[in-house]
């Protein structure tokens, strides 16, 4: 079955309310740029341009769209639904739920920056916000920088192995702590270990 005609049908058999919704949901689509391309993917009604798109379905109590890359559009209406604590995911969803009207205008300017986000070519992983530098104690770069096989195998550490290690020596309150930490510390950076590798420091 042809996607168009597998939406017709999918939308005829939702009930009255969410029937119209889809329907004029579906009409602002393609009103706002009528290259859209409708398609069925994941048992639902998708609309693509210039890849996928965002997409769209009827459920007990709402009728939601949701954005593939929305998390690179600008929510200036603030439509979507509010991402749960914690929560970091690529796309954004617009929920309707019996008796709601569509705030056509805030729509209508998602579309339109989804298009463009496609169009660019961006990805998600543009959204993303770049890692924090991290700051590493002057104590234990000295010591580091003066064992060249332990500098070595630090350069090689990714972000979170040197997040552990930064964060167990300021976090410890004295002194003769701090300088113990240090020491352990450069012992298993030599050997190319990780704080959390083989047994926690304790």
């Amino acid at each position: 079955m042809h996607p168009q005609e597998q939406i017709n049908t999918y939308i005829a058999e939702q009930p009255e309310w969410q029937r119209r919704l889809l329907v004029r949901l579906r009409q602002l689509i393609h009103s706002t740029d009528e290259s859209v391309e409708e398609t069925w993917r994941w048992n639902g009604p998708h609309f693509d341009h210039d890849g996928i798109m965002l997409g769209m379905a009827g459920f007990k109590t709402c009728v939601s769209v949701w954005f593939h890359k929305g998390s690179l559009i600008k929510d200036s209406h603030e439509v979507f639904e509010k991402l749960d604590k914690g929560e970091d995911k690529g796309n954004r969803v617009y929920k309707l739920h019996e008796g709601d009207k569509i705030d056509e205008k805030a729509f209508v300017d998602l579309l339109k920056q989804a298009i463009k986000v496609n169009q660019s070519g961006a990805k998600l992983t543009d959204a993303r916000p770049a890692k924090k530098a991290l700051t590493i104690p002057p104590d234990l770069e000295g010591c580091l920088k003066k064992d060249e096989e332990a500098w070595m195998h630090w350069e090689k550490f990714n972000h979170t192995h040197k997040k552990e290690y930064v964060e167990w020596i300021t976090d410890a309150k004295q002194e003769e702590t701090r300088k113990r930490r240090i020491a352990q510390a450069l012992e298993m950076i030599r050997d190319g270990m990780g704080k959390e590798d083989k047994y926690k420091v304790k």
